[in-house]
């Protein structure tokens, strides 16, 4: 059914398209008859150039996986709370892109920082084509400024990184050994009421086993979202089988990397994008060349335009 829902998408969309045509081809008819319909010509036009560029777009997320929900992770680098809080800016980033796109976002798991920031999150995100919009944001993110915690005033590099994993649903078979899965339990943090601070409502999966290729991982999932244990363990498994999935995927797909190499290392040349905001204001992606000076719009969520260049380009 999802899958001819989709299909009927498609369609959909080309009748509109082909509407807007048959509009377009009968002003000018009434245009022909000394009719003056140029502005209501010249929208209809601008729409339909729109529309074209939003399908091809779409067109680009054709991966199986592009279609399904994401799970997006985020680490601080190196660098204590200047990388803790760069973490939780653009924590409030994807939560507001999620929000803008229409898309749920839902947190599974929030450490804070110990002064300030975060330590890790990790975001379920749902809505059409979520993975194929994320998967673009995979990778280091670089972020330059005064720091508000430096006496002195002076300028820091702080590195974070986002990890972007399809989230399986039960159209993926992925058979993990319950023997190869350690279970432990934690006290969650934040809202909840007494049950989720006073009681170990919080679960922390550990899966140590081999992957296809004969490679040894091991891959780490938490919950800390529900109120009970049980509600914990079942989201948390579901977030260690996507990992796990994501793993296989890159195999299949002839990656070289494994998870943590492809992670690639939070440090100067490993990033994929850049925020300045000191001594001018500029956000640039290093891989397809895309940036903008409206540095607040970014951080408000708005990265659409770097999501499109990223898919629209061959890298």
């Amino acid at each position: 059914m999802q899958d001819l829902n989709h299909e009927k998408s498609w369609v959909s969309q080309w009748d509109k398209l082909d509407e807007r045509r048959q509009n377009i081809i009968l002003f000018r008819e009434i245009m022909d008859e000394g009719d003056d319909v140029t502005d209501e010509l010249n929208e209809e036009v601008a729409e339909l150039k729109k529309e074209v560029e939003d399908l091809e777009f779409k067109n680009m997320l054709d991966q199986p996986d592009d279609r399904r929900d994401a799970l997006l992770t985020i680490n601080p680098g190196a660098g204590g709370t200047e990388s803790q809080d760069w973490a939780e800016m653009l924590y409030r980033m994807y939560i507001r892109w999620a929000s803008d796109s229409g898309m749920d976002a839902t947190v599974l798991e929030y450490q804070h920082g110990e002064v300030a920031g975060i330590k890790s999150a990790t975001i379920e995100i749902k809505g059409n084509f979520a993975y194929g919009y994320l998967k673009a944001e995979n990778g280091v993110h670089r972020l330059v400024r005064i720091s508000p915690f430096d006496s002195n005033a002076r300028r820091h590099t702080s590195f974070c990184s986002v990890f972007v994993t399809p989230l399986i649903d039960n159209t993926i078979e992925i058979d993990l050994n319950p023997d190869d899965i350690e279970m432990q339990r934690f006290h969650a943090g934040g809202k909840g009421g007494q049950n989720v601070n006073k009681v170990e409502t919080g679960v922390r999966l550990i899966w140590t086993g081999e992957l296809s290729n004969g490679k040894e991982e091991r891959v780490v999932a938490e919950c800390q979202q529900e109120r009970s244990q049980l509600q914990n363990r079942e989201k948390a498994l579901v977030m260690l089988k996507s990992r796990v999935y994501d793993l296989e995927k890159r195999i299949k797909e002839e990656q070289k990397n494994k998870l943590e190499s492809s992670k690639m290392k939070n440090e100067w040349g490993s990033q994929i994008r850049s925020y300045v905001f000191h001594p001018y204001n500029m956000v640039k992606d290093h891989r397809t060349g895309h940036e903008t000076s409206n540095v607040d719009a970014v951080m408000d969520g708005n990265i659409d335009e770097f999501i499109k260049a990223y898919l629209m380009s061959d890298v």
